[in-house]
Order: C-alpha cells, then structure tokens, then sequence
C-alpha cells in the first residue's frame, strides 16, 4: 500500500510540474512601436509594453539635483508615492514612480512578469530618467515587493546605472524563511489552481496592520487601482522573488540605506536581520521605533522621507533621525568614531 501511495504521489507532482505557473512574456510590439520612452502618464518599455507612470517634478526653473526611479509594493502601483514624491520635490528631487508589469495601469493586471522581465524594465526606466536629467545623481528605491526588485536589479551581471539604492521594507521573506507547510501548499496551487486568487482571511485582515496611517489606509481601500488577493502562481513568483533578494543583497555594489520599522507585520524581523548581515560596512540603515511597513505613508513619514534625502546628498552621513540601525545590520566606520569619541 504504501509503495502504491508513493508511486501515486510522484506522478501527481510530475503532472503538477507540467502545469509550470503562469507568467508574463515581453510585449514584442511591431518594432515601429518599440521606442522606449517617458510620456506624461505611461512609460514605453524595451518592448513596447506601456507601463504606468506617476512622476513628481521640482517647480520649473528649480535646479533637479537627484532623481528616484521608485518601485512600489505587492498589489500596489505608483500612487506608493503619493505623499513621499510632493516632499521630495520641495527638496530638488524628482521621482519616476513605475506601475511593475501586472500592477495597476501596466499590462495583464494581476499575472507576475519573471524577474528579469521586470529588470529590464527598471534599466529601460533608469536610462530614460538619466536622458531628461544628464546632471542629476540618480537614486533607484524601492518599497516591499518593489525594494526586492531593487535588489535583483542591482546585484544582476548588468545592474543599472544608479548611484544609489534606497530600501524601505523591501520583501526578503523567500523560501528559506517560509513555514513549509505554507511553501507545500504554495507549490501546489501554484503548478495545479494556477488562476486560482488568494484572499487573505478576515481574521488576518483584522489582525496584520501594515501602517498606523488609518485615513491613508481607507484611501488604498477605495482605490480601484490597488488589488485585493492574488493568483497562487503570483504568490509563487513573489516568494520566489524574495528569496533572490534575501540571498543577493551583499551583491550591490553602490551605496545602500535600508530602511525598517519596529512594527512591521508584513516582512518578519529574523529574514530581514538576515539580509541586512550582508549590507557593506558604509551602507546605512534604520530601525524605526515608531515605523510600520508602509514606512512612506506613516504618521511619522515625514522621517523616513528626511533620511532618505539625506543619504541621497551624502551617503556616508548619519541620518537625520539618529533612528538605530536596523539590528543585525553593520556599525558604519564613522559611527563607531563618533561613538568613541562621545564616549
């Protein structure tokens, strides 16, 4: 009975693995079409795919000293940004917010683009950014989901021609983190009920609060732009996405600020002390006591938005905050003087 019950359970996860999960492909418009490109409210993609745009600008005649390419999180789009990007622009920083493929205005709504599509992608909008702003100093930042895109893109064999890479809360709860009954359960649907959504239960709806910011909360909740649930093969694409993350960030090579709140019920603390071991000596980090993990939405945004400005104009400076680092990250070699010397 038992060697039956083998053979049975191998060829249902041989048929399984036939029914590989469902992912995007480039767009291949004609290629008359393709010319990536910046218009008012759609970026145009290596390929022709047109993505959502969401851009902040200083006032005309303001000198634009940095720009953010920013990436939003899981079931988000650029309206991440909403309050970050205005603030930011008072400061001379411009952003470029993107809709990632298969998030808010950006093609096939709710499918997960692979991760090398989405990279392409983040070259294309950084090449395009540097093209307006030749003099600028440009920064790549991501949030959750978007910061583990970040990440990818920056510890790739060709990463983007940024000086800069900023992590608010990015997603690093991969395989190497998940409960294995959640990762069995999550192969399975994934390579079986692939169009199948996921909703999250009311219980942890009630339960897991991803920001003390409950009128900015509310306005997500209206929003028809924002999704609610997802596919099992998105969730599957997601972690598998945060598991490269998790694993690569040691590979950036540009100048990082991770930013994480102590009250963060989305990106457990123990992965996320993990891959912070791996930031460099001069990289920068904040632990937030009073942060949630819509970190930019916060009531105490306004915090993170300063720091965040700071390490753009000088990455090697103490934030503004004088928030700890965030635990398991290293001291900085200028902090540790200053700490010697107040000492």
């Amino acid at each position: 009975m038992n060697r039956r019950f083998l053979l049975l359970q191998t060829a249902c996860l041989m048929g399984a693995a036939a029914c590989a999960p469902v992912t995007q492909r480039p767009d291949l418009a004609p290629l008359g079409l393709r010319g990536a490109r910046l218009e008012d409210d759609r970026l145009v993609s290596f390929d022709g795919a047109r993505l959502g745009l969401m851009r902040w600008l200083p006032e005309a005649g303001k000198p634009v000293t940095q720009v953010i390419v920013a990436l939003h999180g899981m079931n988000d789009y650029s309206n991440a940004f909403r309050l970050a990007g205005p603030w930011w622009a008072k400061q001379g920083i411009a952003t470029y917010a993107i809709d990632i493929r298969g998030f808010g205005r950006s093609p096939k709504r709710g499918v997960w683009a692979p991760v090398d599509l989405v990279v392409e992608d983040i070259r294309t909008t950084v090449e395009l950014v540097r093209e307006a702003h030749p003099d600028a100093k440009v920064a790549l930042a991501g949030e959750s989901m978007g910061g583990a895109f970040a990440i990818c893109a920056m510890a790739s064999d060709k990463p983007p021609a940024v000086d800069r890479l900023l992590l608010f809360a990015p997603a690093v709860w991969g395989w190497s983190n998940q409960p294995l009954p959640y990762k069995t359960s999550l192969w399975i649907s994934a390579h079986t009920a692939r169009s199948w959504v996921v909703k999250p239960p009311e219980w942890l709806v009630k339960n897991v609060q991803p920001s003390d910011n409950i009128e900015e909360l509310r306005k997500m909740g209206r929003d028809p732009l924002m999704i609610w649930g997802a596919r099992s093969d998105t969730l599957y694409g997601l972690v598998g996405l945060m598991e490269r993350a998790w694993s690569s960030l040691g590979k950036v090579q540009v100048p990082v600020a991770y930013f994480y709140g102590a009250n963060d019920h989305i990106i457990p603390k123990e992965p996320t002390m993990q891959a912070v071991r791996r930031l460099k000596p001069d990289d920068r980090s904040a632990y937030y006591a009073n942060g949630w993990h819509l970190l930019l939405i916060d009531k105490q945004a306004e915090v993170v938005w300063n720091d965040a400005a700071s390490f753009l104009r000088d990455p090697l400076a103490d934030l503004p905050s004088g928030s700890p680092p965030v635990p398991g990250a290293p001291t900085a070699p200028n902090v540790v003087r200053t700490q010697a010397e107040g000492r």
